[in-house]
């Protein structure tokens, strides 16, 4: 086993391993145990009950957080022609629109947090998969970033808000970042309480039983934090 140092056993300290916290004290307890020099980012990992080799039993969508991640996203666009023109206007940081921009990504450019395409560009994302599909960050459909031109405005807007992709493992567990340990208590619970709204719906029709088995709260280098799964598939209905 790892050895944790001096802080991190501290930290664990407070939290009891055998409780399964409300949605408001595992948040209370991740910014309590958090004790990393920067600003540390609050995560959701679920193991569910889904096999992954299953194609009905897959998980690939996306959520806007009300309240963002905390940090500046940098938006690459797949466009040409007009839609190159409506992507610029609408924010897009950088526009892909010729074989001198792939050969810069292949070579090693990713200097950006989320890529979007139009249908018509998928060609030019798709020589990229080696480069892109590792980093997650090939434009698809189901992700919300693949889009036509009229509707580029509205995903880049998105994206720099906090539009955040999650998607089932190889191993059935989902991982989601939903903000930063500075934010307010009440910021982070929208975050989760939208996060879990959409998991929710989410849920492949293919799924029986129980559908997320185990939830966990932690922070960048802090301690697991057992999250009551029933409280925290409905949030919405709490304070």
């Amino acid at each position: 086993m790892a050895k944790h140092g001096k802080k991190y056993t501290e930290v664990t300290s407070k939290v009891d391993q055998d409780i399964f916290y409300s949605p408001r004290e595992a948040l209370e307890l991740v910014k309590q145990t958090s004790f990393t020099k920067f600003d540390s980012t609050v995560e959701v990992h679920m193991r569910t009950s889904l096999d992954p080799r299953q194609a009905d039993q897959q998980i690939r969508s996306t959520v806007v957080l009300p309240n963002g991640l905390g940090k500046k996203v940098r938006v690459l666009v797949f466009a040409q022609g007009e839609s190159a023109t409506i992507a610029k206007e609408a924010g897009a940081d950088v526009v892909a629109d010729d074989d001198e921009w792939i050969k810069k990504i292949q070579d090693g450019f990713t200097d950006f947090d989320v890529a979007i395409a139009t249908p018509e560009t998928m060609g030019m994302a798709g020589k990229l998969g080696r480069v892109l599909g590792p980093r997650g960050l090939m434009p698809n459909p189901k992700a919300g970033t693949v889009v036509k031109s009229e509707d580029l405005p509205q995903a880049i807007e998105e994206a720099k808000a906090g539009r955040v992709e999650f998607r089932l493992d190889k191993t059935a567990n989902i991982h989601v970042p939903i903000g930063k340990v500075s934010f307010d208590l009440d910021k982070l619970f929208e975050n989760l309480a939208a996060l879990m709204s959409a998991i929710k719906k989410a849920k492949p029709a293919a799924a029986k039983g129980i559908f997320i088995r185990k939830a966990t709260l932690t922070s960048t280098m802090g301690p697991g934090i057992k999250l009551d799964i029933n409280r925290a598939l409905s949030m919405e209905k709490e304070e």
